[in-house]
Order: C-alpha cells, then sequence, then structure tokens
C-alpha cells in the first residue's frame, strides 16, 4: 500500500486555528467599546442623580418638595368633595414657596455656585381622582434658553422625569436643568481622554498579541507540515521493513516446513527401522524359546517326576509363557506409530505403581540400585495409550538406571585416580565407590487439572550441551560404551521415543539436571474427566 501525498491544507483549517485569537480580540475590542460608552453616560447619570438629590432631600424650613406633595395629596383624599379649596391652595402656595426657595439661588448666583445647576422649569405632577383634577404646580426661570444650535454635549439643556413618591407613580417631578460647573467640564474632559488613551493602549497591545499569535500559529503549521511529510516518509520506510519482514518471515516457516518434514521422513524411518528391528527380535526369541519349552514339556510328561521338581518346572514353564506374552505385547507397541494410538483413560498411580514393582526386585538384584515409588492412594486418570506410556515410562527409569551405572562407574575411576602415594584417602574413595548405591524414584501426584509424574536419579546428570540435545533422534552418549552391554543402550531412541509419546498425549515435559548431581524428568498430563457413576 502506497501512503498517500499530503495535500494542502484548506483555508477554514487556518480559520479554525486563527479562531480563538480573533475571538479574544473581538471580545476585547467589544468590552472597550462598552467600557468607553459607559463612561460617557456615566457622568450624565450622575448628574441626573445629583439633581434628584438635591430635589429630594433639600428643605426651606421642615419638609421637602417630595413631603409637601405627598402632603396636598393626603388632603385632597381628606377631601373628596372639595368642600375646603383654601386648604388645598395653602398647601399649594406652600409647594410653589418651596420650588421658588430651591430655584431662586441658583438664578441669583448663576455660575458662582460650584456643582450647581442652572434650573429652567421645575413642575410637579399631581394626578387627579374621583373629585378633584389633575393639579401641576410649575416654575419656570426667567432666563433665557440656549438655543439648540448653541448647545453642545457639555452644555445641553436635560430633563429629568421621576415618582418621588413611593406608593404614588402617578405623582411626577419634572426638572430642565443645565450642569455649568466648568472645573467639572474638565475633569470629565480629562477623564473621557484618559479613559480613549488607556482604551487605546489596550487595542493596540491587543493587536499586537493577535499579529503575535497568528504568526506563531502559520510558523507550527508549516512545523506541524513538516512533521507529516516527515512521519510520512518514516511509515514509508516502516513499510518497506515490514515487507521485508514478512519476507523473511514466509522464507522462514517455508523452511520450517521443510525442517518438519524432513523430521516426518524420519521420524517414518525410524519406526520402520524399529519394526524391521522388532520383527527380527521376535524371530530370534521365538526360536530360542521353542527348544526350553519343548524340554519343559518332555519333563512334565514323564512318569516318577517328584511334585516338588514338577511345581518348580510348571513355575518355569508359566514364566516363560509370561514372558512370551510381554514380548508380543512390547512389539505391538512399538510397531504402533504414536501418532495412531489407541486412546482410552489410563490410570496413571496404578501404571507407576506397576512399574515400580516389576522392575525393584531386577533393579536391587541385577542393577545394584533402589526403585522406589511415592503414589497416593486413589486414581488419577489421564487420556493416552496404555502401552505406549507403559514404554514411555519404562524408557524414563531405563535412562535413569543407565544415569547411575555412569555416577558409580565415575566414582570408581575418580578413586583409582588418586595418587598412590596417599593410600588411606585413596582406600577410603574406593570403599565408598563400592559401596555407592543408585536410586531411581518415581512420584504421582495430581496438581489441579494436571497429574504429575516425576523421575529422579542420583545419576550422572547432563552437561548443558546434553541437555539441549538429549531428546534428538539417534542421539546418545553411551554409543560404543562396554558399560552398556547387554543393556540394548546406546541407540539414541529411548528418550526421542518418549519425546514422540508425550507430544501425542499433550503431555508437557521439563527436564533439570546438573552434572554428577543427578536428573530429575517432569511430565505433566492433561487430567481426564472421571466417567459417569
Amino acid at each position: 500500500m502506497t501512503p498517500e501525498t499530503p495535500r494542502r491544507r484548506p483555508t477554514w483549517a487556518y480559520a479554525e486555528g486563527l479562531a480563538p485569537a480573533i475571538l479574544v480580540w473581538l471580545v476585547l475590542v467589544g468590552w472597550l467599546a462598552g467600557l468607553i460608552y459607559s463612561r460617557a453616560g456615566w457622568s450624565e447619570e450622575a448628574d441626573e442623580a445629583l439633581v434628584r438629590e438635591w430635589l429630594d432631600e433639600a428643605r426651606n424650613f421642615r419638609k421637602t418638595l417630595p413631603e409637601l406633595a405627598r402632603d396636598y395629596l393626603r388632603q385632597r383624599d381628606e377631601d373628596p368633595t372639595g368642600a375646603d379649596p383654601q386648604r388645598l391652595q395653602d398647601k399649594r402656595d406652600e409647594i410653589e414657596e418651596q420650588m421658588r426657595g430651591l430655584t431662586e439661588p441658583t438664578r441669583a448666583y448663576l455660575s458662582q455656585l460650584p456643582g450647581f445647576p442652572v434650573i429652567y422649569k421645575l413642575e410637579v405632577v399631581l394626578p387627579a381622582n374621583a373629585g378633584h383634577p389633575e393639579a401641576r404646580v410649575t416654575w419656570e426661570s426667567p432666563l433665557p434658553r440656549p438655543r439648540p444650535q448653541e448647545q453642545q454635549e457639555q452644555s445641553r439643556v436635560r430633563e429629568l422625569d421621576y415618582a418621588p413618591l413611593a406608593g404614588e407613580p402617578r405623582a411626577r417631578l419634572r426638572c430642565e436643568y443645565q450642569m455649568h460647573a466648568f472645573n467639572k467640564l474638565q475633569r470629565r474632559e480629562a477623564e473621557r481622554r484618559r479613559v480613549n488613551l488607556v482604551a487605546g493602549a489596550v487595542l493596540v497591545a491587543a493587536t499586537l498579541l493577535a499579529t503575535l499569535f497568528v504568526a506563531r500559529f502559520l510558523t507550527r503549521e508549516r512545523e506541524r507540515d513538516l512533521q507529516r511529510l516527515t512521519a510520512l516518509a518514516q511509515a514509508e520506510h516502516r513499510e518497506i521493513e515490514l515487507l521485508e519482514t514478512r519476507l523473511q518471515q514466509r522464507e522462514a516457516e517455508h523452511a520450517r516446513e521443510e525442517a518438519e518434514r524432513s523430521a516426518l521422513e524420519l521420524k517414518s524411518q525410524l519406526y520402520a527401522g524399529i519394526g524391521i528391528m522388532a520383527g527380527s527380535y521376535a524371530h530370534n526369541i521365538k526360536n530360542l524359546l521353542v527348544r526350553p519349552n519343548d524340554l519343559l514339556a518332555r519333563c512334565l510328561e514323564a512318569d516318577g517326576l517328584p511334585a516338588a521338581q514338577a511345581g518348580m518346572l510348571g513355575e518355569v514353564r508359566a514364566t516363560l509363557g509370561t514372558v512370551t506374552e510381554r514380548l508380543q505385547q512390547i512389539l505391538r507397541t512399538v510397531r504402533r506409530d504414536p501418532s495412531k494410538a489407541e486412546m482410552t483413560r489410563v490410570d496413571l498411580f496404578e501404571l507407576v505403581r506397576a512399574t515400580a514393582k516389576t522392575w525393584d526386585d531386577t533393579g536391587r538384584d541385577k542393577w545394584k540400585l533402589r526403585i522406589a515409588a511415592d503414589v497416593p492412594f486413589g486414581t488419577a486418570l489421564v487420556r493416552g495409550d496404555a502401552s505406549h506410556l507403559q514404554q514411555a515410562v519404562e524408557n524414563l527409569v531405563f535412562n535413569a538406571r543407565d544415569a547411575t551405572f555412569e555416577q558409580r562407574n565415575s566414582l570408581r575411576e575418580q578413586a583409582r585416580a588418586a595418587a598412590p602415594a596417599d593410600g588411606d584417602a585413596r582406600r577410603k574413595k574406593l570403599i565408598e565407590a563400592a559401596s555407592w548405591r543408585g536410586e531411581v524414584f518415581l512420584r504421582a501426584a495430581v496438581e489441579g487439572d494436571e497429574v504429575l509424574l516425576e523421575v529422579r536419579d542420583n545419576g550422572i546428570g547432563m552437561t548443558p550441551e546434553v541437555l539441549e540435545n538429549c531428546l534428538r533422534t539417534h542421539f546418545s552418549t553411551k554409543r560404543d560404551n562396554a558399560l552398556y552391554e547387554g543393556y540394548s543402550a546406546g541407540m539414541g531412541l529411548g528418550l526421542s521415543f518418549v519425546a514422540v509419546v508425550l507430544e501425542h498425549h499433550q503431555a508437557k515435559l521439563e527436564i533439570v539436571s546438573t552434572p554428577h548431581a543427578g536428573a530429575t524428568f517432569r511430565v505433566r498430563f492433561p487430567r481426564a474427566a472421571d466417567p459417569p457413576g
């Protein structure tokens, strides 16, 4: 698969990357515009609040203008029919006097009271009710109003209209005024210039930051494009390496298939050779047994044979029959390919017990070693071929036996190699070598879903090289060794046959060995389910 050539990023992708900076810049500009606008309107709001506070709080004698308006409304409510109009007129005159007292000083001392406005009109509007019409109390200044074209932002006439009475929103107070304090105008203008200057500086700084961000963004995008191209080249290189690796794997698989084919051919040759050899052995053994069986039959048929001798001859004849039957069983086993095993449930505990019992006497009397077994009570079923498993276990026992032979021989050679001058030490080593006894220990146990078989010896052990090659067909350290003459050893078939049998029984083999410290063969079989009760 050829990697695609990277395309140039579309414009919307760059716009998407620049969107955060543009958004921040727009928010900042909007915030500054809102700040300037609010600052511009803040002074007007402050003027209105100042005039309103002056109207609500100023009093000539006891009461303020809103309080007098409330008194007027209360008297009108108390006289709904207008029976006493003089009282309302007096209250109206009092309101007019209050308004005059508030406005005359500002007119008389025009431009001489800093912070005070110029009042052109002041009016109290009192709402109508069922018995009285709407009432207006108005004061107008004789001062001429500035013409509209002469009014500037700082000196224009403003109008304040609000409801001064809580709970009576229809009663309103209207005031037309003009702020004229020169120093206040100067401060306001100076403040506006400062705000504009700060806003301009912030806007310039924001623009510079946005420009830097855009430049950095474009630089980073170029670096990313370069990295993408580099990654693409690396990916293409890795793909080439992957193709080369796959090619090597295919070559290795082909070589492995060839090796497996060669191994199968070698196994076929092995089993063919074993079959031919087994047939030859069977023919020779049968010929050797014909004459003893014939002589035993004649002796048993003779008259006057003592009962004791007849019993011994009958036992010998039965033993020869057992040997013949066992020979046939072994021949059937070695002639059959392990891949065509007859799989049944086999009690491995019973197989180990029987093997130890069969070879214990022979080991003690002929091989000068001890064969023992540690098998718990009960059964441990595995699925396998009984004859193959028996042959495999016996091969492990024979291999352990041969290892003890080599260890005994090695101890004797070491004792003989001692210096003759050191007579006592030499004799001691010879005695120890002569008294040394080999041991072969079989153990079986159930461990979870597996059945363990362990064959341990105190023999010669194996070097790392021997341990690595001990399962290979025809590999042997005993070939042409007079020590094993008569034991059918040295052909390199025993452990290789065991390995093939265990492979077809799905068993796992582990070998632990150290030179001159014995060896341990551990085999783990999958445990078979118990037969239905």
